[in-house]
């Protein structure tokens, strides 16, 4: 009886857990990434391949741990489904990550391109250029564009306090938004590819500057192609999410993989639309050129101006707003749910657990997590955190999906409400995929990568303390 008033409720059915997947990913990758993609890879054909093969490699992943979430439909999702197949150690570090990047870093940097955009419809305001200036062992920048930063940390702050006050609450935020932001990016396309400035002859037409000297050789090629993927992963960041809030999803055996799929599958399509629409109307070399003019181009707001005028940054810039208004909402929704699961394991924060009496919501997970979030934010170095966000993970999705095989083999006899896609094809070409992303992403950034795994290990000595305080085996 205990457990049902402290436990978490189930607020969410079938059509709330598709609307959390779309919503937990849609934020700035699918206005922006076309950009640095078309400078990478400089044919239209390429960037819309880089789409469809990151698409394709995410729904093998969904496709996959959706037998995991039929099997453990427990909050924490990942955390737990990393412990039965591998032992607390490893289930542990991944916790951890999402804690230190992977899941506050995506929060943080979705919140700031909010800022971002809130920016151009006032004046944010900034200190003195010594200030702005001042730094912190050489690399932060706690007062650089300290208007943005504290209205990103005042997002962070009103969405946790909203979702502290319910779950419910959290998810009918982010139905509303997750309807508008679709409903705008449909409209978009339709208007581009309705217009007379753009043309088919864009999409097949390559930059003047096309092959990049490093296609010459077959790794050369498949490196770049990674990259580039690297940049629509960050488009298709928050997939795994929803298997955090397992418990509170009803009927989770059967809803939790459906909404996975449904929802990933919704994204590929509106994703190929955009890219599509952005390609049609502006020519890659113009697209280019303009991302070297300004490096923090947002490529909606370049085709929308052609379209429409000066008033088309506007209008992508009130769509920017809405999308990561709602993304921010939901990944914070989500995300606690790990530290909660963590902390009931006894290796975490031992305030983690509690749950908001009357509410029954993880109210310290949301508050210990938006703190640190708003910590990474006056680090001041969100470019650097969503690459960390992609590499870091995928060295844990790799691993959640071989759990799918590893745990044919320890269960055997376990039920299986859904079975995994292609057993055994699909997860291990994902899990090539990931082996491949993480070694191209050492040898293009070796910083990043040494950087992403001390950020995995830095929680050892940690867990070390909470496993002897708890007499944890």
């Amino acid at each position: 009886m205990e457990e049902a008033k402290t436990g978490l409720r189930q607020s969410f059915g079938l059509k709330m857990a598709i609307i959390l997947v779309v919503s937990s990913i849609i934020g700035s990758g699918v206005f922006k990434k076309v950009a640095p993609m078309s400078e990478q890879l400089l044919s239209p054909s390429l960037v819309m391949l880089a789409w469809v093969l990151a698409g394709i490699i995410i729904l093998f992943g969904v496709l996959s741990i959706g037998e995991l979430g039929a099997m453990f439909p427990e909050s924490g999702g990942a955390f737990y489904w990393l412990e039965k197949a591998y032992g607390k150690t490893v289930a542990f570090l991944y916790g951890w990550s999402c804690f230190t990047v992977i899941q506050t870093a995506a929060i943080a940097s979705v919140a700031y391109v909010f800022a971002g955009a809130l920016g151009t419809f006032i004046d944010l305001p900034h200190l003195s250029p010594h200030l702005e200036t001042f730094t912190v062992f050489g690399i932060i920048q706690p007062f650089d564009n300290i208007g943005a930063k504290v209205i990103t940390s005042l997002l962070l702050i009103l969405l946790t306090i909203v979702n502290i006050r319910g779950a419910k609450q959290g998810g009918l935020v982010s139905q509303i938004f997750t309807y508008t932001i679709v409903l705008c990016i449909l409209v978009v396309v339709a208007l581009s590819l309705s217009s007379t400035v753009g043309t088919f002859s864009n999409l097949t037409t390559s930059s003047s500057t096309y092959p990049p000297e490093s296609f010459t050789t077959t790794f050369g090629f498949i490196s770049i192609l990674v990259v580039a993927m690297r940049s629509a992963f960050w488009g298709y960041e928050g997939w795994i999410a929803l298997g955090f809030i397992g418990e509170e999803i009803e009927n989770p055996k059967k809803n939790l993989p459906k909404a996975m799929t449904l929802g990933i599958v919704a994204i590929i399509v509106i994703y190929l639309l955009a890219n599509f629409a952005y390609l049609y109307v502006m020519p890659i070399d113009e697209l280019i050129n303009s991302l070297k003019a300004d490096k923090n181009l947002i490529a909606a707001v370049v085709v929308v101006d052609k379209i429409f005028g000066n008033g088309g940054a506007l209008v992508v810039s009130g769509m920017i707003l809405i999308s990561t208004f709602g993304c921010t909402n939901a990944t914070i929704l989500l995300s606690s749910r790990i530290y909660y699961a963590m902390s009931k394991d006894k290796i975490f924060f031992k305030g983690a657990s509690k749950t908001h009496p009357k509410n029954q919501t993880p109210a310290n997970a949301l508050i210990y997590q938006c703190v640190w979030g708003c910590i990474l934010i006056f680090t001041g170095s969100f470019d650097l955190l969503t690459d960390l966000v992609v590499i870091v993970g995928f060295v844990f999705y790799a691993l959640v999906v071989g759990a799918v095989i590893i745990l044919r083999y320890k269960n055997k006899d376990m039920t299986r409400p859904y079975k995994a896609f292609g057993y055994p094809i699909v997860q291990i070409i994902f899990i090539l995929f990931c082996i491949v992303l993480i070694a191209v992403s050492i040898e293009e950034s070796p910083e990043k990568s040494i950087l992403g795994l001390f950020l995995i290990f830095n929680g050892l000595p940690f867990y070390y303390y909470w496993k002897a305080k708890n007499q944890i085996i």
